[in-house]
């Protein structure tokens, strides 16, 4: 998945906003304003904890989760449209504002909340014009992920992030806001790491009474980790069942007992559309058997080992379960 992550926050008593875009290389991170500071239902009418939305190849509006999650639905609107989806609503306030892979909003409002999303769709939103979705990314599969978030959640966000080295595009967030997280400073100020440790494990996580937990794994260039059986397989001691495009070097791996890499076959089928690795260009991951769903932003490659990455898992049933009917096949382990 060339990830891009989008994060809307709101607190305080004044309207502000950081919004945070990121391409894959090198990272780029704009910071700018917004309103809209919750993810949104599917119709885009009301405010939700989380939103996922899978968009296979040639699809125009894909299938949409929102909680408690128990099925796919219908995007009820094709995603250039303007109005009366979740996405769009949720990015309204960045429609006008500053483009680019991933986006990080700060809105400082009364409420004390914040919308981090994060998406493979290059050059979306379009900055200063109608929200609108780029027609020549239909053909492609992508995943839009919508995460409900408290601003206290800001900070450990960043140092995940400032461990991946991203260069700062744009900001405009008041000097106020950026003294109290001392690593989001880091990251407006250019900072990158330059001692150990060059891989960082953050967990977040949703604003819900019930909240959803929320794993950031990140690694610097400088580590040389492969981030799928280094970090997350790992860290989470369990056996992944990986969708991404994959090179020839990088194969299932069934070496380590209770820690195989196994790989999605494809093509595969979300909620009856179909998608393939040819076009599909997201990377995400399931365990075996458990509760958790990651999105990576980097494909199953070695080239990764020499590259920033970020990886955000998502601990929550019902999404597992969804995922999991998706990657119901897998390649013959080796």
């Amino acid at each position: 998945m060339a990830a891009n992550i989008l994060t809307t926050i709101s607190a305080l008593s004044m309207i502000k906003t950081i919004a945070l875009l990121t391409s894959l290389i090198p990272c780029i991170f704009h910071f700018c304003a917004a309103q809209t500071s919750k993810c949104q239902q599917a119709n885009g009418a009301g405010d939700v904890d989380w939103a996922i939305l899978y968009k296979p190849p040639g699809e125009k509006a894909g299938k949409i989760l929102v909680p408690a999650g128990e099925a796919w639905a219908p995007n009820p609107q094709n995603l250039e449209n303007a109005r009366d989806h979740s996405f769009a609503k949720a990015l309204e306030s960045v429609v006008g504002n500053h483009r680019e892979k991933r986006v990080l909003i700060l809105d400082v409002n009364a409420a004390d909340s914040a919308a981090w999303i994060v998406h493979t769709v290059p050059g979306y939103p379009v900055p200063k014009v109608q929200y609108t979705f780029p027609a020549s990314e239909y053909a492609n599969g992508h995943l839009l992920i919508c995460l409900t978030i408290s601003e206290s959640q800001i900070e450990p966000i960043a140092v995940a992030l400032f461990v991946a080295s991203p260069f700062i595009h744009y900001n405009d967030v008041p000097d106020a806001e950026v003294s109290t997280r001392p690593t989001l400073k880091k990251l407006l100020n250019g900072e990158t790491p330059i001692h150990p440790p060059f891989s960082s494990k953050q967990t977040i996580k949703t604003q819900a009474g019930a909240p959803v937990s929320v794993q950031i794994f990140s690694k610097s260039g400088r580590s040389k980790y492969e981030i799928y059986q280094k970090i997350i397989s790992k860290q989470l001691k369990k056996t992944i069942k990986v969708w991404s495009r994959r090179d020839k070097k990088l194969k299932t791996n069934c070496k380590i007992p209770g820690r195989h890499i196994l790989l999605v076959s494809s093509p595969i089928n979300v909620d009856g559309q179909a998608s393939s690795l040819e076009k599909d260009v997201t990377n995400w991951l399931i365990p075996e058997n458990g509760d958790i769903f990651c999105a990576v932003d980097k494909p199953y490659a070695i080239s990764q080992k020499y590259e920033p990455a970020v990886a955000v898992c998502i601990q929550f049933a019902n999404i597992f379960a969804r995922f999991n009917t998706i990657a119901a096949k897998v390649d013959s382990c080796s």
